[in-house]
């Protein structure tokens, strides 16, 4: 996940690398044969008991609190200094310029001192003095939103043939996209003083997040019985291990444990999410905008047809979802499939756990084919303070890249040493290559590319991994249930988060229509989007209605469907890397990996090698997963 920032309601936000971010060159993995012979899943009680080397050094931005507090003054003295430019844009093309030159070093320090105080702080949440800094960094960062709200209408105000002019200047070259940008959105800009309102009310549209993440912090699961019949605590963090258990009775109880205990808090989180979708329903109405889906793409470029078509796509490739449940089904030799039966793998694989020192050696195996120079830069990634690799109870859960222009990236984990941990690792480094490429070839101001384009290096990363590992595979057993994993991909990321795109497009629909999103409404909805995509042969467990209340990401407004477009897309450059080798690379490398957003997304994919402004790479994408179902119920036939 490319971790999205987000502190204002204003146009005037350049860039925070808070997401995919690279590597420099250098330097060994820490691995060797016998390290992993040795390694058992360890268990960490609080983050002291963790060795530095799994842990990431917040030092390599600052050095001490008391440097980060020094820049936080100095962020409040800019962003109050900032509106003495205002009412002088039109003047001439040096104030102008001015202008804009300090715009960026005062966002460009802000992203800096946002994401020091809020990545302390998602590793430990218990720290009431990291809850301290970040609370500093969200004020000072609606500081910056409100002393720069006047900046965009201001700009569209000076009359268009000025503007012309100083569009045409060279050293305005850098800004042209982010001016081009408000020029596009002009339609939905207000005047200065709602912008400054709006500003002022930001931190409320980002209340709902905030409570969210604390609600699902405090939430505290039952204890259940693992494999050997030993209690265990359940948690956030190792949910999806125990979902992913051999042992059915193991599965059942986690998921009926997880999601009953959701269902005690349901109208808290029906509140909690219903909130989110008001302020995004009421935003796009200030701002002018049809809807909240058309509020969220149109300042990232993307044409809301791309998000219809994937949905209808999809909807129309569900038939092969429901052929690959059936076989599932027959695999597990089950009378019923059940909601908790569907991670499992079909067969039976090696479930030991897999040390984090050989999951980085699978990952730079498989990364490989795009190049020598990308190794090196992984190779560092894993030596250098870049990834925090195990979980606590207080740290954050899931997955994310984060990091900032004058940072080097950022990788949170939560390592439970399964295969699907590797291929989170590989989806994490590709967001960071991404932003290693894109902060060395552009400048701050186009640096930062939009989650469009972030999630296609991720999942290309995804891609090549399956290749590889697919490659070495040496028996039937294994070539199956790498197949198996393939499609899990292909429905987790391509159905799963068409899925849910749909539901979070409904809960608007029905909010801007005036009704109720409480939690029997809320339950209702998901419960029959997910019978719908899992067809005859899924029973739809009850419990699976509250898994609305387990996804962080929709209160990241419309951003999942973006995993299932980027993976259509990253499907074909994958192929395009592994047939055309250098060429491929090369191509990817200068014209998507090192663009940031100098260009509009739809067209920096397309030079890359895939029109995404077409359902083309959707449909290509649900014919590799029929190739791949095709293979698998081949293999699973002989004898």
């Amino acid at each position: 996940m490319k971790r999205k920032f987000v502190t204002t309601v204003t146009a005037v936000t350049f860039a925070v690398s808070v997401f995919p971010m690279p590597v420099v060159l250098g330097s060994e993995v820490m691995n060797t044969t016998e390290m992993i012979k040795k390694a058992q899943r360890p268990e960490y009680k609080t983050r002291a008991d963790i060795p530095a080397r799994y842990k990431w050094n917040l030092e390599d931005i600052y050095i001490s609190k008391e440097a980060w507090a020094a820049d936080l003054k100095k962020l409040e003295r800019m962003a109050n200094a900032f509106p003495a430019h205002q009412g002088k844009l039109a003047e001439s093309y040096a104030v102008f310029l001015k202008a804009l030159n300090d715009l960026s070093d005062l966002m460009r320090l802000r992203d800096k001192v946002y994401v020091y105080a809020s990545m302390g702080f998602d590793v430990n949440a218990s720290n009431s003095s990291l809850k301290e800094l970040f609370d500093k960094a969200e004020k000072e960062s609606v500081l910056v939103s409100e002393k720069t709200s006047w900046f965009t209408p201001e700009v569209l105000a000076i009359p268009p043939n000025k503007r012309k002019a100083y569009l045409a200047k060279k050293e305005v070259a850098p800004y042209k996209p982010f001016l081009e940008d408000l020029e596009r959105i002009k339609p939905h800009t207000l005047n200065k003083e709602t912008e400054a309102l709006l500003a002022q009310f930001s931190p409320l549209g980002q209340n709902p997040e905030n409570v969210y993440s604390l609600l699902s912090k405090d939430v505290k699961f039952p204890k259940i019985k693992d494999e050997n019949g030993k209690e265990v605590q359940l948690t956030r963090a190792n949910f999806t291990a125990y979902m992913e258990s051999k042992n059915r009775n193991v599965r059942k109880a986690a998921f009926e444990a997880y999601y009953r205990t959701l269902e005690e808090y349901q109208d808290t989180f029906a509140q909690v999410l219903s909130g989110k979708v008001k302020a995004n329903n009421t935003y796009a109405k200030v701002r002018k905008y049809r809807n909240a889906l058309e509020a969220s793409l149109t300042p990232n470029n993307v044409p809301v047809k791309v998000y219809d078509q994937l949905i209808q796509s999809v909807n129309k490739g569900l038939p092969l979802l429901h052929r690959y449940m059936e076989l599932k089904k027959r695999m597990l030799g089950v009378k019923e499939l059940h909601m908790y039966d569907i991670y499992t793998p079909i067969v039976e694989a090696n479930s030991s756990y897999i040390p984090y020192e050989e999951a980085q050696q699978r990952v730079l195996e498989g990364l490989k084919p795009l190049g020598e120079e990308y190794g090196k830069v992984l190779s560092k990634a894993f030596t250098s303070g870049w990834i925090d690799v195990y979980s606590t109870a207080d740290k954050r859960s899931g997955a994310y890249q984060s990091g900032a222009y004058d940072t080097h990236p950022y990788v949170l984990l939560n390592y439970q040493g399964t295969t699907d941990d590797i291929f989170t690792i590989a989806h994490e480094l590709g967001h960071a290559m991404h932003t290693y490429y894109t902060n060395r070839t552009q400048p701050y101001i186009t640096a930062n590319y939009p989650i469009f384009t972030a999630e296609v290096a991720s999942t290309l990363n995804e891609a090549l991994l399956f290749e590889s590992m697919y490659a070495k595979a040496k028996t039937k057993q294994e070539k199956i249930y790498l197949l198996n994993q393939r499609l899990e991909n292909f429905r987790t990321t391509l159905f799963r988060q068409t899925q849910f795109a749909e539901f979070e497009k409904l809960i608007h629909e029905k909010e801007q229509a005036g009704e109720s999103l409480n939690a029997e409404a809320l339950k209702k909805m998901y419960i029959d989007i997910n019978k719908k995509y899992y067809g005859a042969a899924m029973v739809n467990d009850k419990e699976i209605a509250m898994e609305w209340g387990r996804i962080p990401h929709f209160y990241y407004n419309f951003y999942v469907y973006q995993y299932a477009t980027s993976f259509a897309a990253s499907t074909a450059l994958a192929e395009q890397v592994l047939k055309e080798g250098r060429p491929a690379v090369d191509r990817i490398r200068e014209k998507f990996l090192s663009a940031g957003n100098s260009k509009a997304p739809i067209e920096i994919l397309r030079e890359a090698g895939v029109d995404v402004s077409t359902s083309k790479p959707i449909d290509d994408a649900l014919k590799v997963f029929a190739e791949t179902l095709n293979e698998l119920e081949k293999l699973i036939s002989q004898k």
